[in-house]
């Protein structure tokens, strides 16, 4: 929700009854928000309006001093008005030099409070757009080595596998040689017998 003039107002009002200095930083906290720029132009009326609500104070000079001031005539008097009018003029001088080197402090200091406003919201969202990153790499990984470790369970299985056909075909070469060895004697005392039987024809 957009902060209005309105709401600034009201902010400065509530600080200002209530005894506190209605800065900037105070009445953003009051508002809960806000932008710094906003604030501080709505703050820049406000502080107008105060300034000309103030009614200057008026005090009639004191009866001897008007005696005194009547003796001496009316020449006095407004030589006296005209000095503590240049005085004023002079201090108003310097007081709208400072207050506009205030005014310029202030801009400056807002616009850089909106800054970084700016860049700790861009560097919020980093933040987050890491942890997801961070959360999916992590998923990944997980993924990663469940299918490591099913595929070494699966690689254990086939040495173990392969180990057996291994010792099997051993053992099947071997009754293989012994059968020829087997075949080699049967077939030496058939052509034994083959012989003796061809001599007693």
């Amino acid at each position: 929700m957009a902060i209005s003039i309105d709401d600034v107002f009201s902010a400065a009002d509530r600080l200002s009854e209530s005894g506190q200095q209605p800065t900037l930083a105070a009445v953003r906290s009051a508002l809960g928000g806000g932008s710094f720029t906003t604030i501080s132009e709505a703050m820049k009326s406000w502080r107008a309006m105060q300034q000309a609500a103030a009614t200057p104070v008026r005090e009639a000079a004191p009866a001897a001093v008007m005696e005194r001031f009547h003796q001496l005539g009316t020449d006095v008097w407004a030589v006296a008005i005209s000095m503590a009018n240049d005085r004023l003029a002079k201090e108003r001088e310097v007081f709208e030099s400072a207050k506009a080197e205030a005014e310029q402090a202030q801009k400056e200091a807002t616009e850089w409070a909106d800054q970084l406003a700016a860049e700790l919201e861009s560097t919020r969202k980093r933040l987050e757009q890491q942890e997801v990153l961070l959360h999916t790499a992590r998923a990944a990984t997980d993924t990663a080595q469940a299918a490591l470790a099913e595929a070494q369970k699966r690689a254990d299985s086939l040495t173990e596998l392969l180990e057996r056909e291994r010792v099997l075909s051993a053992e099947m070469q071997s009754k293989a040689e012994k059968a020829i060895a087997d075949a080699a004697r049967l077939s030496g005392k058939l052509e034994v017998l083959q012989a003796q039987e061809r001599q007693s024809r």
